[in-house]
């Protein structure tokens, strides 16, 4: 049996108050997203061709709209590629196909190549899939492996590129053209709620485009997340994004700063995130436990393989505070 998979946010006792185990963007929800989600015809089903959205997103990213696959969520993109790299191994009789996934990552990736029976292998050079996410969960690091085989299908998780605070991607524009690229915008948009993305196909995979296409339900993204996606790709909101990153940077440090000066390490990130140890005297599990039950909730990232360490959002100064009164006593 596959083990429960761990997520942050709300859980079977509703929201924290103040909620680091998320990584939203603080400074949201984004108003003109909001407001074009909030004026979403629930009434009726959305044009299932979808060719409006496929437009817009594909010009916003400068491709062939050819090259679009719209998805339910990034978690429902996770599974149905994973389950066409191994449809792909089933219908030609070929050996079991193989899946590279980083030591530190989003648990989707490996619970769907579980569900999926692709073989988790240590060696890049032999996966037939390969997984990566810049800046990366949970460590908001730059990824460190691009050694791949030339004939693995790579995907790049790009759900917190549009909220990088520092540093410099590891591909240039050239290099993001022979790997699929996964966006989820909900939470750059602070709307994570709201179940929508996207993916660019490599250059030259039209033809899986069309197979992945086959693979979704008719009717994959709704009209709300259709308002979402759409909005993203205007003006309005990619300006609130970029006045939110200054921020974001400002809230970061001064997160970061109340952390070390009580005694907790923290990793570098370039992302609006970043995983912390608590003092040797506490553990993390007697930690998230007796903070969720005073309204604050962090991350374990023992599910990470980062037992001792958690994964903290960085939020607002109003959280923070609250941060430090429960530091403090």
């Amino acid at each position: 049996m596959m083990n429960q998979r761990i997520h942050g946010a709300a859980n079977e006792t509703g929201l924290a108050l103040f909620d680091f185990s998320t990584n939203a963007n603080a400074c949201g929800a984004c108003p003109p997203a909001l407001q074009a989600v909030q004026n979403a015809d629930a009434a009726h089903y959305p044009d299932f061709t979808y060719t409006a959205l496929r437009k817009a997103l594909a010009d916003f990213h400068g491709v062939a709209v050819e090259r679009m696959v719209l998805a339910g969520s990034a978690s429902e993109f996770i599974f149905r590629i994973t389950s066409f790299i191994a449809f792909t191994a089933r219908t030609t009789q070929q050996r079991k196909k193989s899946v590279w996934i980083p030591r530190h990552a989003y648990g989707d990736y490996a619970h769907a190549a579980h569900a999926w029976g692709l073989e988790r292998v240590t060696d890049i050079r032999t996966a037939d899939l390969v997984w990566a996410c810049e800046p990366s969960s949970p460590l908001g690091q730059a990824h460190a492996e691009w050694s791949y085989s030339p004939a693995a299908t790579v995907v790049l998780d790009c759900a917190y590129a549009p909220l990088r605070l520092s540093g410099q991607p590891s591909l240039n524009a050239e290099g993001l053209q022979s790997v699929w690229q996964l966006y989820s915008p909900n939470k750059a948009l602070g709307l994570t709620g709201i179940r929508a993305a996207y993916a660019i196909a490599p250059r030259g995979a039209e033809s899986t485009v069309v197979e992945l296409n086959a693979l979704a339900p008719s009717w994959v993204v709704g009209s709300h997340g259709v308002a979402m996606l759409m909005a993203w790709t205007q003006s309005s909101t990619q300006n609130w994004l970029a006045q939110t990153l200054p921020i974001l940077r400002e809230w970061k440090e001064r997160q970061i700063t109340l952390l070390k000066n009580h005694g907790w390490m923290c990793e570098p990130s370039d992302a609006n995130f970043f995983c912390a140890k608590p003092p040797a005297e506490v553990t993390v599990e007697t930690l998230c436990h007796d903070w969720r039950s005073h309204g604050i909730q962090l991350r374990n990232a023992a599910s990470f393989d980062l037992a001792g360490w958690v994964r903290l959002g960085v939020r607002e100064p109003l959280a923070q505070a609250a941060l430090c009164v429960k530091m403090t006593h």
